[in-house]
Formats: structure tokens, sequence, C-alpha cells
């Protein structure tokens, strides 16, 4: 969470008494909500496709492909072009899976995370950008993940894999 001491819009000191900071200048109330990202677990033969994270927060730990949207994207646009910029693969959307909170690094930021199933539709897979490494990983035993919500998100993962088994 940021910790605002200016205004952004005028640099006066903001009044910190409320709930949000406020600047009494320019009437500008600052509202720290959480940041949305989109995310999808790719699946294929039993498998899920993890990737390893190549920069901080959490490098070389197992994440979920996906990351934070653009001002005003739409989550499926967000979580297709974070796929191809991380993966090089398109995708196509199964399933929706859940929203999950949580926090990034050591900023404490809170996230508001939406998570997707999805398939793979073309491209070549190569890791890019802040990846090190794409793997496979079986479904029904995940490695541990670099953030504590994906252990909730994978074991939703299973649950909504069994019922497609069915």
């Amino acid at each position: 969470m940021i910790n605002w001491k200016y205004c952004p819009q005028c640099k006066n000191g903001l009044d910190r008494s409320g709930e949000y900071p406020y600047c009494k200048n320019c009437d500008l109330t600052i509202y720290q909500d959480s940041k949305p990202t989109a995310s999808v677990l790719l699946v294929k033969d039993d498998k899920v496709l993890l990737a390893k994270r190549s920069i901080e927060p959490f490098k070389g730990m197992y994440d979920v492909i996906g990351g934070f949207l653009k001002e005003g994207e739409d989550p499926i646009v967000g979580v297709k072009r974070e796929v191809k910029e991380e993966t090089g693969l398109n995708i196509k959307i199964l399933d929706f899976l859940g929203i999950y909170m949580d926090t990034y690094g050591s900023t404490g930021q809170h996230t508001f995370n939406v998570y997707y199933v999805g398939e793979i539709t073309g491209g070549e897979m190569s890791a890019q950008e802040d990846v090190a490494e794409l793997e496979w990983v079986p479904i029904a035993s995940p490695p541990e993940m670099a953030f504590r919500s994906q252990d909730k998100t994978l074991k939703d993962l299973q649950k909504w894999y069994s019922k497609q088994r069915i």
C-alpha cells in the first residue's frame, strides 16, 4: 500500500485523519483499492502450465500465467495479452474459475485476481518477459506457489478438472 503524504495533483500535504488520504486544497480523495489482475490455468492431459518467475518478488518460484490489467482493460483481453507476452502462445478461455484476493510482494499492495481455465490454440511456447521457465505439472500435485492465493486456486482447478472428466 502506498503511504501517500502529498497530493499527486497540487503537491500539498494530505489530511490522513479519515479513511482515505484527502487534499483540502484541490478536493481530491485518494482511494486505495486493490490492483486488478487476470490469470489463466492452461490445461492439457491432466497437467497445468505454470511459469517460474525470473524477477522479484518470488524470483525462481512457480507462478500462474497472467498479470496486472491495464487501466480499463477487459480481463479476458488482458489475460490473452499476458499469455502472449509471457509464453508466446494463443489461448481460448474455457471457463471462469474464480476471484481470489492476495497481496503483491513486500509492498503489501492488495490484488484482486480473476482466474480462468483455458487451453492453447496456437503459437510457439517460449518463456518470455518475466518468465524464466515454463513447465507442465500434474494438476493433482502442484508445487509450492509464489503467491498464497494460488494454493486455493489450484485446489479449485482440481475440483473443476475432476468435474470435466465425469
